[in-house]
C-alpha cells in the first residue's frame, strides 16, 4: 500500500484535531491464503509505519478496510523514545479502536481503548484483550486511533501490525454486571473509594485483587472507574456480596484533565475526544447524569501531563479534591475547594462536596487511602450518590478512624455534615467533633469562610472531643479538618498532612 503520512487535516465540530491516514485494505474473502476459505481459519496481516511532528493533532486514525468472514482482529504497535533536551518532553502514544460503526463523538463505534499501558491487542466475538469489549468482527472500515499525547522534538515514528484472523465468529457471552444494592445496615455512615483502576487500563491489579483490597480496608463500596473504558463493568462477577456494593462508572481522561463519571449505568461509555477550547464538556456531563453517575472531577490539581482540570466546575456534582497520598497538589485543591464554598455562602452559585479516593492502580499504592464515609439511607447506588451530592460525606485516611462532626443551637437546634443549622445570625452555636483512631501527634482545625478560627492538639491517643462556639454572623459555615503534625515541626505555618476532614456544617438562614 502506497502511504503518506497525513491524508487529510479535520478539525471535526467538538473535537481535538484529528488526523486521517491512508486506510489499510487486504485481499477479500477468496484470497484469504492457507487455510482460509469456510471456518477453517487463515490469516493477513499489514504493517503500516509513518512519522508525527511536533504539534500534532491529539487522534490519528488510520482506516482499517476489514472484509467479510473475519473472526478476530489484532492489532501491535511500537514508537520511538529518542533522548530529548531537559526539561522537555519526550514521545508518548496511546491506542484504540472503533467499529464499522464509526468514529463519531458518543461512541457508537467503539470498542475499546488501552492508552499507553499495552502495545497489543485483539477482539473477537467471544473474547476481548482487557480494555477492550468482545463482539463480532464485521465488514466495514474500522479505525485504529493513535493518540501522541507527547511528541519530542525530533518527532514521533511509529509501526502499526494489523492482524485479520479468518473463520466462523463463536458467540458473544452476555456480560454480568454488579447489583445496584447490597444488603448494608440501613440508614448509616458507609465507607467506600471510587476512584480505581485494574488491568482493564492501567492498573496492574486484577478485579478480584481490588475487591480482596477493598474488604481489607474496611470498605462497604467501591467504583471501578477505568480510563476511556467500560471493559471492566462486566468484569467483577462473583466479587460483590452482602458486605460490598461494587458501582460502575469511568476516568474520563481527557488531554484538559480527568473526570470520575461515578456511577454510571453498566456498558455505558462517555467520550473524552475533546479539550475545555472546544466547549463540549457540558454535553459530555449531560450525559454521565442521563447514565445514572455523578460529575467528578478527579486529582484538579495533579502534577502529571492533562492532569490538571479546565474545564471548570460548574458542571460538578462533587470534586475529588484528595486523591491518594496527601500532598501539596491536594492541599492547592482543598484551599481552592473552600474558596467555592465561601462563594457559595454570599450567595454566588450552589456548593460543591468534596470527596477522596485513592485512585490505586497497584502495589504498594493502598485501596482506601483515602476513602469517603457516605451518610446513606441504604447501601445502594442511588442512596450513595444521594449522600455525596448532598454532602453528607467526611473523608478518611483509613477505616480506623471514626468521627462525628455537628452544630448545636441553643434551643437544642441540630446540624450535620452537609446540612444547615437554621438559627439566627446573633445566636450561640456550638460546633462539636469527636475523633478517634487518627494516631498520635495530631490537631484539629476548624475552618470558616474567614479561614481557621480554632483549633486545638488532640491527645496522644488519637481520639477526643474539640468543641467551638460561634455565631452565624462571625462563621457562614464550619468544617473540620483533622491534621498529622507538620514535617518540619511548624516552622514553616505549612500545615501537617491531613489525616481526616469533613464536608462544611452550614450556619444561620440561607441567603443571610
Amino acid at each position: 500500500m502506497q502511504r503518506r503520512d497525513v491524508l487529510r487535516l479535520s478539525a471535526l465540530a467538538g473535537t481535538a484535531g484529528v488526523l486521517t491516514l491512508d486506510p489499510v485494505t487486504f485481499a477479500q474473502a477468496d484470497e484469504r491464503g492457507e487455510g482460509g476459505g469456510g471456518g477453517s481459519g487463515g490469516e493477513k496481516t499489514r504493517t503500516v509505519s509513518g512519522h508525527l511532528p511536533t504539534g500534532s493533532p491529539d487522534f490519528v486514525y488510520l482506516p482499517v478496510e476489514v472484509p467479510g468472514g473475519v473472526r478476530e482482529i489484532a492489532v501491535s504497535y511500537r514508537y520511538d523514545k529518542p533522548s530529548v533536551p531537559a526539561g522537555t518532553q519526550g514521545n508518548a502514544c496511546d491506542i484504540g479502536i472503533f467499529d464499522e460503526r464509526g468514529t463519531e463523538l458518543g461512541g457508537r463505534g467503539f470498542r475499546g481503548w488501552s492508552g499507553g499501558a499495552r502495545t497489543e491487542f485483539a477482539i473477537s466475538a467471544e473474547k476481548a484483550t482487557p480494555a477492550y469489549l468482545a463482539g463480532p468482527v464485521r465488514a466495514g472500515t474500522w479505525h485504529v486511533v493513535l493518540g501522541p499525547y507527547t511528541v519530542a522534538p525530533q518527532g514521533l515514528n511509529y509501526e502499526v501490525t494489523i492482524t485479520l484472523r479468518f473463520g466462523r465468529p463463536g458467540e458473544t457471552p452476555r456480560p454480568v454486571y454488579p447489583p445496584q444494592r447490597a444488603k448494608g445496615r440501613g440508614r448509616a455512615w458507609y465507607r467506600g473509594d471510587s476512584h480505581l483502576h485494574t488491568v482493564h487500563s492501567d492498573g496492574k491489579r486484577t478485579p478480584a485483587e481490588v475487591a480482596a483490597a477493598a474488604r481489607a480496608a474496611g470498605l462497604d463500596f467501591i467504583t471501578t472507574t477505568e480510563h476511556n473504558t467500560t471493559s471492566g463493568h462486566g468484569a467483577w462477577d462473583g466479587l460483590w456480596g452482602d458486605d460490598l456494593l461494587i458501582l460502575t462508572g469511568e476516568e474520563v481522561t481527557t488531554r484538559n484533565g480527568h473526570v470520575v463519571a461515578l456511577g454510571t449505568d453498566p456498558g455505558v461509555f462517555i467520550d473524552w475526544r475533546y479539550r475545555a477550547r472546544d466547549n463540549a464538556f457540558g454535553r459530555y456531563a449531560r450525559k454521565i447524569r442521563q447514565a445514572g453517575g455523578l460529575v467528578v472531577p478527579a486529582h484538579p490539581h495533579g502534577t502529571c501531563v492533562g492532569c490538571n482540570w479546565k474545564f471548570g466546575f460548574n458542571e460538578a456534582d462533587a470534586v475529588e479534591v484528595w486523591n491518594a497520598d496527601f500532598t501539596p497538589d491536594d492541599e492547592v485543591s482543598v484551599a481552592e475547594w473552600d474558596n467555592t464554598l465561601v462563594a457559595a455562602a454570599r450567595g454566588d452559585g450552589r456548593w460543591l462536596p468534596a470527596v477522596g479516593n485513592s485512585d490505586a492502580h497497584r502495589e504498594p499504592q493502598v485501596v482506601g487511602l483515602p476513602q469517603t464515609v457516605v451518610l446513606a439511607d441504604e447501601l445502594s447506588r442511588t442512596a450513595i450518590q444521594d449522600g455525596i451530592r448532598g454532602g453528607r460525606s467526611w473523608i478518611a485516611e483509613s477505616s480506623a478512624i471514626d468521627l462525628s462532626f455537628e452544630a448545636v443551637g441553643g434551643r437544642g437546634e441540630h446540624a450535620g455534615i452537609g446540612e444547615r443549622l437554621t438559627v439566627d445570625r446573633a445566636a450561640e452555636v456550638t460546633v462539636r467533633l469527636r475523633v478517634s483512631g487518627v494516631g498520635p501527634d495530631c490537631s484539629v482545625r476548624f475552618i470558616t469562610d474567614q479561614g481557621q478560627l480554632y483549633g486545638t492538639a488532640l491527645p496522644g491517643s488519637g481520639a477526643g472531643t474539640a468543641e467551638w462556639r460561634t455565631t452565624p454572623s462571625y462563621a457562614a459555615y464550619v468544617r473540620a479538618e483533622v491534621r498529622h503534625a507538620p514535617a518540619d515541626g511548624g516552622a514553616s505555618g505549612v500545615p501537617g498532612r491531613m489525616a481526616a476532614m469533613t464536608n462544611p456544617i452550614w450556619l444561620g438562614e440561607r441567603g443571610h
